[in-house]
């Protein structure tokens, strides 16, 4: 695991592309991770890639108050099912201890409930659905033991 340089930008970029795009047609749009400028990402220190040669998986994180906002996690579709998605979650558990913060936080699409039942299989609960930009997400939360 390693922050991600502007020269990963490219790469970055097309693996949420990937990543995201069979999901286009589930939500009927295009969603959220696919919108974020990974140029302004990159230079706050807030992306984190995997992988030996190319981008295997990516997780954005984002301190806030009390939490550390998971803000983004995608995986190479055809790294599926080899834990590459539990890994990164694994390491914003690690990034958040790091930091002092007793929680992590996410949203995902409601349709997205391949995503939503990982979450929960891990830890995370559900506090509810919000209105993001036109989607409907269900926001998520993960308290990390002492």
């Amino acid at each position: 695991m390693r922050l991600a340089e502007e020269a990963d930008r490219a790469a970055v970029e097309e693996l949420v592309r990937e990543a995201y795009e069979p999901w286009v047609p589930v939500i009927g749009m295009r969603p959220l991770p696919m919108e974020a400028d990974y140029a302004a990402l990159i230079a706050a220190g807030r992306v984190h890639v995997t992988g030996d040669d190319g981008l295997d998986g990516l997780v954005v994180l984002v301190p806030e108050d009390g939490v550390l906002l998971v803000d983004n996690v995608a995986v190479r579709p055809a790294l599926h099912g080899k834990g590459i998605g539990r890994s990164l979650l694994a390491f914003a558990e690690r990034e958040a201890r790091r930091l002092g913060l007793p929680a992590l936080r996410l949203y995902t699409n409601v349709r997205m409930t391949t995503n939503i039942a990982l979450y929960e299989s891990i830890g995370y609960v559900q506090l509810g659905r919000v209105g993001i930009e036109g989607r409907s997400a269900v926001v998520m939360r993960k308290q990390l033991t002492p």
